[in-house]
């Protein structure tokens, strides 16, 4: 069981006019581990994860998620999964304990919220409007958003990119700690310390 994929692609293409940004990809991704995908910018690394994401349509190619697809059973995978965008905007006037009580409302099932504020060390920061954390600060409430639902698989988009070393590492704990409690991460990243320390593969 704990080879069983979670995530498969098999020949994914996907273009932007003349410009070839996946070409042909094939992975697998097996339950519990943390795979990395590697590459400076341009490479393709967000366009990949965001059709397995099932935010873009490749051009070619299947994507299988946790034996589901996109198209056929997008509800069940959005209740199945959590997900950091390289961008992540969130409301300035929010507080942090407002929108991760938000982002829990969308989930059928999911983590208490406090639990969660505790497990990204933000719990004294419940009150503060989004709008005056810090950079790292926000990077880990935009992981909490993504962890709130409980989901199996969790998508990481460069998850610590500008973040100072202090708070790069208080990210990798939080991941560690989800792996853990058994749950799959697909990450990208041009750190090549980061992959070191999370990835498996």
């Amino acid at each position: 069981a704990a080879a069983e994929p979670v995530l498969v692609c098999r020949g994914l293409v996907k273009r932007y006019g003349d410009v070839v940004a996946v070409n042909g990809l094939d992975l697998a991704v097996r339950r519990g581990e943390c795979f990395g995908l590697l590459g400076p910018n341009g490479a393709g690394k967000t366009t990949t994860i965001e059709i397995l994401e099932g935010l873009q349509r490749p051009d070619a190619g299947e994507v299988v998620v946790l034996g589901r697809t996109w198209g056929r059973h997008d509800d069940e995978l959005r209740a199945r999964l959590g997900m950091q965008l390289q961008e992540t905007k969130l409301s300035e006037k929010l507080t942090v304990f407002e929108t991760l009580r938000l982002f829990r409302s969308f989930y059928p099932q999911g983590a208490d919220v406090a639990e969660v504020l505790a497990l990204v060390e933000l719990e004294s920061k419940s009150d503060a409007r989004f709008g005056t954390l810090s950079g790292g600060q926000k990077q880990r409430l935009a992981v909490a958003c993504a962890l709130v639902g409980k989901p199996e698989v969790l998508f990481l988009d460069e998850p610590t990119r500008g973040l100072d070393p202090q708070s790069r590492r208080q990210l990798w704990s939080v991941l560690e700690t989800f792996r853990h409690g058994g749950g799959t991460v697909l990450l990208t990243t041009h750190y090549m310390e980061e992959a070191a320390t999370l990835c498996d593969r």
